[in-house]
Order: structure tokens, then C-alpha cells, then sequence
């Protein structure tokens, strides 16, 4: 009952613009990729629902997506023409396979700059993979600045491998080496869908419980230094109609640099019986410091 609460009061600010500003509202959000073999949950039958939970329910300004096919992204496009995107697909750098497009809303922010990178052992030849990843897989980035402000800060967003542990481990080093490499001191925050539980290897080392050689990473669980208790299920995968097993989310978001957390959410909304894809959104609210 409390967190339905705080839920609609949520909702209810976003709607009348109560954080705009000195705030930002960054969602993870797996969308599930498009396939006929999801019958009543496939993607036709959800477009308008995930779109929805973006833009019109929780108003995300930066939105990390995961699982984006060309043909989902155009839907999202037509539905969302508050935002722009950037990212490439997995399998050429262009259009053929998975995207992790970043979503941003492009009356507030300006785009400075943008890449994707592969997370293998050469990251800027298109399609590549390594460490027995099942897939290729990528990361995209973009440094922006807040039109009114002035203000600056990094997005990067990520899907690691759902097979390899030696390659979510490695992908998540490369990202860190990377992150830090571009950002400088500049605010930044990661979203993805990591495929990893609290106490593996790639969350122990973002959050830095974990180092490897010389690396040690800054970053923090949004989840665990918001500024009023989080809210939702712990985990974020589902089976549509219902919330998957465990003890540990696998969606996060990171900060580090000029951030702190006011909210942080794992929304799980559904319509009718079924969640609108078979992981939650993720959403906190960020302050720039």
C-alpha cells in the first residue's frame, strides 16, 4: 500500500514537473526484443505500453534501453517525439541486430558528442566478440549538456553476455576503462542490463568491492544511496505475468562524479495481467550536485 503510494506520488510530480531542472530522470529498461514466439506478449501487442512507461508514465530524460531491434526503434521513435536516440546495432555498426541505444529527451539536452564500442578485444571493429561471449555485444555512450544549465555529464549504456562469465567479467572491465577514460571528472551514469547478480564479479567491481591489478572502479549502486528508501521488487526479470526468482536485480543504474539520488524505483507496473516486458524498468531520479 505504501509503495503504490509513493509510487502515484511519483508519478504525480513527474506529470507537473516538480524535479525539473537540478534533476534527472534516468531509466534502465530491457524492452525484449521482437519475436512472434512471445504470442500475446510480442512486441506489437506491448509498443504503446513500453513506450508509454518512458515517456507519458514516468517521463525518463535519459533512457538506457536494452534488446532493440531497427524495427522497435522506429516504433519507439513515432511514439516519442520528445526524443532523440543514439546507437548502433550489434551485429554491423548500422542497422542488423540488437541496439543499446540511449534515449534523451532533445529539448533539454544537447548532444556533444557519441559512440559505440564492442566489448571484445578489439571494441571498434563492428560485429566482433570475445572471452566465449554468446553474442557480440556493445556499449554506447554520449557526452551531453543541459541546454539551460550548462551542465554537463556522460551516459553510458550496456547489455553484458547472458552465457560467458569471462565475458560479462571483461566487458564490464573495458567499460569501466573506457568510462573513465572519456568522462574525466564529469558527472556520469550507467545503465544496463548486466545479467549479473549483487555479488558477482561485474557489480562488485563497478561499486568497488572488487579490483582487478591497478583498476578499481567508483561507481555507485543507485539503489543503495538514494535518499528515500528505494521502492519496488528486488528483482527485475519477470515471466510476464509474474516476477522471476532470487534474491538480486540484474538492471541497474550507476552514478559517479555530481550525482546524488533522490529516488530509485523498480517499477513494475502491469497491464492487465502481463508486465510490458519481461524485465522491469528501472528508474532514479539524480541531482546534480
Amino acid at each position: 500500500m505504501i509503495r503504490t503510494l509513493c509510487l502515484a506520488v511519483l508519478t504525480l510530480c513527474l506529470t507537473l514537473g516538480v524535479w525539473a531542472g537540478d534533476t534527472l530522470r534516468v531509466m534502465s529498461y530491457n524492452i525484449r526484443m521482437n519475436t512472434s514466439s512471445d504470442g500475446v506478449n510480442a512486441w506489437p501487442h506491448r509498443k504503446d505500453k513500453v513506450a508509454e512507461m518512458i515517456g507519458a508514465r514516468y517521463q525518463a530524460d535519459v533512457a538506457g534501453l536494452q534488446e532493440v531491434l531497427v524495427e522497435q526503434l522506429r516504433d519507439l521513435e513515432e511514439r516519442l517525439p520528445d526524443y532523440a536516440h543514439i546507437g548502433v546495432a550489434r551485429d554491423d555498426g548500422k542497422e542488423a541486430g540488437e541496439f543499446s541505444p540511449i534515449l534523451y529527451r532533445k529539448d533539454r539536452f544537447e548532444l556533444l558528442e557519441q559512440k559505440t564500442f564492442w566489448l571484445s578485444e578489439s571494441p571498434d571493429v563492428a560485429g566482433t566478440k570475445s572471452w566465449d561471449s554468446a553474442c557480440n555485444r556493445v556499449c554506447t555512450w554520449g557526452k551531453f549538456k543541459e541546454k539551460e544549465s550548462g551542465k554537463i555529464f556522460f551516459a553510458f549504456n550496456t547489455h553484458l553476455d547472458h552465457i560467458s562469465q569471462a565475458a560479462r567479467d571483461n566487458g564490464t572491465l573495458l567499460i569501466w576503462r573506457i568510462l573513465n577514460n572519456v568522462s574525466g571528472t564529469h558527472p556520469v551514469v550507467l545503465t544496463g542490463d548486466f545479467n549479473s547478480r549483487e555479488n558477482s564479479f561485474p557489480i562488485q567491481f563497478l561499486t568497488g568491492k572488487a579490483n582487478s591489478g591497478e583498476m578499481q572502479s567508483d561507481l555507485k549502486n543507485t539503489r543503495y544511496i538514494t535518499e528515500t528508501p528505494a521502492t519496488g521488487p528486488v528483482v527485475t526479470f519477470t515471466s510476464w505475468d509474474k516476477l522471476g526468482r532470487g534474491d538480486s536485480p540484474i538492471d541497474y543504474i550507476f552514478v559517479r562524479n555530481g550525482f546524488s539520488v533522490a529516488e530509485h524505483h523498480h517499477l513494475d507496473d502491469k497491464y492487465g495481467d502481463f508486465f510490458p516486458s519481461d524485465h522491469l524498468p528501472v528508474l532514479s531520479v539524480l541531482k546534480f550536485e
